[in-house]
């Protein structure tokens, strides 16, 4: 069973945490904890758990001006990799799951999202512009290897020659390099990895089941290799933890065949306040103080910020130090390179029902 002040391994979020919108809460007491220790029972259930859902639609409309895609399909809802820092814990509340440990260890599975998608791409409305997959969660997190729900959806991105991008920390994509390296010959394809530190102790504190930055970097490699071009995303920023990095995750990323890299500053916004609050006091205790004072000197004094423009990128001389950081890296380590726009020309000869193919 857990202590007080334990690190539970292997998962980002330390418990689970109210849900905002149900009528209910719930609280670990000590005198439950204490019953349990007695009786050598678990006060939390920690076993992942694959509920499958039908929804109505799979293509989202990005609203937000400011993270770099229009619309976005994520095949799963919750991520197992846990990543405690993790924007995308919020939306689990509004599936009835709290943002702590349900959300990492309770995943909804989109059985129809190949039906969705093609029924998306055959609207006459539609017209081709580059899908996202994992704009919320990712799309090879572990339940993939079972699934293989976005295996299915990259043949049928193949199959109407649409151009999609994809957001991954997972070397599981080296699975589908087949696809992969064929979309990325009609210039259909580009690929984010996301990789945040260098340091493997970190990763495993931060991102605890995802794969090792060893096999993140040579899946950087394999993919440029192919002809896909590779952006990495070394986000979110966190000062005091990967701050220091920003430099030598450029010239890794450069190293590896990456063409550019992105880069978002820490926010905490929602019930992940909490959740990577609990997480650092018994992953970082030494710390703790610092990196929550430091990152909400990024955000005006507070741990979020929601004004579109200044959100991702953070304000004031710790925001400003890296954004200069990663303008220095680029120009030292990426001079010259860049990523094309994906081809949005090919689509209307192959879009679903189209009779001028016969």
């Amino acid at each position: 069973m857990q202590a007080e002040g334990e690190h539970l391994k292997g998962r980002g979020a330390q418990r689970h945490i109210a849900n905002r919108f149900d009528v209910n809460s719930h609280e670990l007491r000590d005198d439950f904890l204490n019953y349990c220790a007695q009786e050598g029972d678990e006060p939390q259930n920690l076993k992942t758990l694959f509920i499958d859902t039908f929804p109505k639609t799979i293509v989202n409309k990005v609203e937000s001006p400011d993270v770099g895609m229009g619309y976005s399909l994520n095949p799963y809802q919750g991520c197992e990799h846990g990543c405690v820092y993790c924007y995308a814990r919020n939306s689990h509340e509004y599936w009835g799951y709290d943002a702590g440990l349900d959300f990492e260890s309770r995943i909804l599975v989109k059985r129809n999202a190949v039906r969705l998608l093609e029924k998306h791409l055959a609207k006459k409305s539609w017209r081709a512009s580059p899908i996202v997959l994992s704009g919320n969660t990712d799309c090879y997190q572990p339940a993939e290897k079972q699934f293989k729900i976005t295996r299915k959806l990259l043949e049928t991105f193949l199959n109407y020659r649409h151009p999609v991008a994809i957001i991954t920390k997972n070397a599981l994509i080296q699975r589908d390099l087949d696809i992969i390296k064929e979309l990325a010959s009609y210039n259909l394809i580009q690929v984010n990895m996301s990789i945040t530190t260098l340091e493997e102790k970190t990763r495993r504190l931060l991102e605890p089941r995802t794969a090792s930055i060893k096999k993140r970097l040579e899946t950087v490699k394999k993919l440029a290799e192919v002809g896909v071009p590779v952006n990495v995303m070394t986000a979110p920023i966190i000062p005091g933890i990967n701050s220091h990095e920003v430099l030598p995750l450029i010239k890794a990323a450069a190293d590896h065949s990456a063409k550019s890299v992105g880069y978002t500053v820490v926010r905490l916004n929602g019930a992940i306040g909490k959740i990577f609050e609990q997480w650092l006091k018994t992953a970082m205790p030494d710390r703790a103080d610092k990196v929550l004072n430091q990152i909400a000197a990024c955000h005006e004094g507070n741990l979020n910020d929601s004004q579109f423009g200044r959100r991702m990128r953070g304000s004031g001389e710790f925001a400003k130090q890296i954004a200069a950081q990663m303008e220095l890296g680029r120009k030292k380590y990426l001079k010259g390179r860049s990523i094309a726009p994906l081809n949005c020309e090919l689509f209307e000869q192959y879009r679903p029902g189209q009779l001028s193919l016969f």
